[in-house]
């Protein structure tokens, strides 16, 4: 099956905890129409470059895809219909990378002690 991944940003008046129920939900479209969430990682509350619907700032998450292209299409159709997501980006990929991401990994590293 096709490889992707997805990001999408949520509206930053919304709390962690109901990004988390939005992300249980939409990983819940990409398994009924026969998709594999393979990675999902919550990156946090962001500022965003420029703003998007009078927000500053979003709530960023990545989903690894493993799955029929209707399962994505159907993801998208969907949040477009929600009103707490502001943008959302799919890319098809060859391989799916099973380490943390780039943007958790220079938030550890932002996160030790200095010297």
């Amino acid at each position: 099956m096709p490889l992707y991944e997805h990001v999408f940003i949520a509206r930053q008046d919304i709390s962690p905890a109901q990004v988390e129920g939005l992300t249980e939900t939409l990983a819940k479209i990409v398994t009924d129409n026969g998709g594999k969430i393979e990675k999902s990682e919550y990156w946090g509350l962001r500022n965003l470059q420029y703003k998007i619907n009078k927000n500053r700032k979003g709530h960023y998450s990545l989903f690894n895809i493993d799955g029929p292209a209707v399962a994505v299409q159907e993801l998208e159709r969907q949040q477009k219909i929600n009103e707490d997501i502001l943008r959302a980006l799919t890319l098809r990929v060859e391989t799916l990378d099973e380490e943390p991401s780039p943007v958790l990994s220079r938030r550890d590293r932002s996160e030790k002690p200095r010297r």
